[in-house]
């Protein structure tokens, strides 16, 4: 119950971070719609994003975690801090140099990452301008993941998941208060990304000041310990950011058709809000746990918590998934089309989300089982896998582009995905390291009847309402949220009527944990 209470926590402030990125993309959709600034700026932005999201969810949290949780359990405080300056120390000093190349090499970057843009020479020029701004958020999010990593590790987890709000807060600010000043809504964008940065790692900084982990930055030595985290970062690198990798991919080829990097965008920034919430979240908590019973021995526990968070995992990721698939367009329209966005754009980005979609559980489910093997310091294990979901990835976009344009690159990458979770999950059971209990075979279909009730009740509530969406704001606001409430209600009326969940249990994931808990502050 106390892992219940941290998913909780991270999820919350995940979910916070979300939603205000929802209000700044309804921002950016106003201000600039699907033409030729958005597209730049989106895949300008998408490089250090993509990197962000490999560090502070991926490569670095699932290498650095076991090993500073390994040094904190046998040897102490002192030990792990003196570990985690090394480490900081020899990132800060690789980073550097190879951040000052990529700005000076970011036109060739350019044409690898959006080809189509050369065609454009204004756009590419306006990209290539965007991206050298946005680049250095990457090297405050190797040094936030760190920070983030020692206080998961420490069952801190409110700092790091509340950082990413700033990105927001930042956005909002420069959107709905620098940009009519400026009237160039691209380089604003582009600075709001790096002073965000800024702010997120200072943050982080007093987080671990008054969590007794004070950094100072040592000469750079590659001690034994940084040796063993650079072995592990490396093929984690590829594995943690195989989706990111497959998303960069998608824009390289979306580069051909135009509007389709907004188009993509636009839909991946709609299932991210769940995947936040939801899988993130368990791979943030369930990595520092399954990595300390594991190394205390306590298998059968470390068996418990896996079980445990897929399914809970499934129980929220579900709903959610019909849900995107059965009123995707509605979402659409609500959340996007005001200012520069016309219906046309609404129905192509609708069409991804549904893509997008069908590959949620999936998404949710390989950031999952891939703690069970970074908590056994497996890094390998996952890249071949991150691998092989790279390649069909690659493959499947480049056939279904020629077939549903923008809306094949979406499908490709859920495919990939699911690949990706079928490969390990046979591994993990082959391997005996996991093992699914009676009570997650007996709860799986009755979440996924549940799940189907609510999406059928949603549609045919849908049906009935769908021309609210053509009336004003107010109206369309209203439609939405009728049917938010009745498929959260009806999801969870299914849920508890089938035996899909029981009251208790949602109750322990906001209840307080005792003063004994073993997490500590939160």
């Amino acid at each position: 119950m106390v892992m219940l209470r941290s998913i909780a926590t991270v999820g919350g402030y995940t979910g916070i971070s979300r939603v205000l990125g929802l209000v700044r993309d309804i921002l950016i959709a106003r201000a600039v719609g699907t033409g030729d600034v958005a597209d730049a700026f989106f895949v300008a932005f998408r490089l250090p994003n993509m990197f962000r999201r490999i560090f502070a969810e991926g490569a670095f949290n699932a290498a650095f975690v076991p090993l500073f949780a390994r040094r904190l359990e046998e040897e102490g405080p002192g030990s792990a801090k003196r570990f985690a300056e090394q480490s900081l120390s020899v990132l800060v000093f690789t980073l550097l140099p190879l951040l000052g190349l990529a700005m000076v090499a970011m036109p060739w970057v350019m044409l690898v990452l959006a080809p189509g843009f050369k065609a454009d020479p204004a756009k590419f020029a306006l990209a290539v301008d965007l991206a050298r701004i946005t680049f250095p958020y990457l090297l405050f999010m190797a040094l936030a993941a760190l920070l983030g990593g020692l206080l998961n590790s420490l069952y801190r987890f409110s700092a790091a998941a509340a950082a990413p709000i700033l990105l927001n807060i930042f956005f909002i600010i420069a959107l709905a208060l620098v940009l009519p000043l400026t009237g160039h809504p691209g380089p604003v964008m582009a600075w709001a990304v790096a002073f965000a940065g800024v702010g997120q790692f200072l943050v982080l900084v007093v987080a671990a000041a008054r969590a007794g982990m004070p950094l100072r930055l040592p000469r750079p030595r590659l001690t034994p310990g940084v040796k063993r985290l650079l072995r592990l970062m490396a093929p984690g690198v590829v594995s943690a950011g195989a989706m990111q990798i497959n998303l960069v991919i998608g824009t390289i080829i979306a580069s051909q058709q135009e509007g389709a990097v907004s188009f993509l965008y636009y839909a991946d920034r709609i299932y991210q809000l769940p995947l936040g919430l939801i899988g993130i979240a368990f791979g943030v908590v369930l990595l520092p746990d399954l990595a300390r019973k594991l190394r205390a021995g306590s298998i059968d526990a470390a068996g418990e918590s896996m079980n445990r968070g897929l399914e809970i995992s499934l129980l929220l990721t579900l709903p959610a998934t019909v849900a995107l698939m059965v009123i995707p367009e509605p979402i659409i329209i609500v959340l996007y089309e005001h200012g520069a966005l016309t219906r046309e754009g609404s129905e192509a980005i609708a069409m991804a989300l549904i893509a997008f979609a069908g590959g949620l559980p999936a998404f949710v489910l390989v950031k999952v089982l891939q703690t069970a093997f970074y908590a056994r310091e497996d890094t390998r294990t996952p890249l071949v896998f991150a691998l092989w979901s790279v390649a069909a990835n690659v493959a499947l976009s480049l056939l279904l582009f020629t077939v549903l344009r923008h809306v094949g690159i979406a499908l490709a990458t859920s495919l990939a995905a699911w690949l990706n979770t079928g490969l390990l999950a046979l591994s993990l059971v082959r391997r005996g390291h996991h093992t699914l209990d009676r009570r997650l075979l007996h709860r799986l279909p009755r979440i996924a009847a549940a799940a189907a009730l609510m999406g059928a009740l949603i549609w045919g509530l849908d049906q009935g309402i769908g021309a609210w969406f053509d009336g004003p704001l107010a109206l369309q606001v209203i439609a939405l949220g009728v049917l938010v409430a009745a498929g959260f209600a009806a999801f969870f009326g299914f849920a508890l009527l089938v035996g899909a969940a029981r009251i208790s249990e949602l109750r322990a994931m906001f209840r307080r944990p005792s003063a004994a808990s073993p997490c500590g502050p939160s």
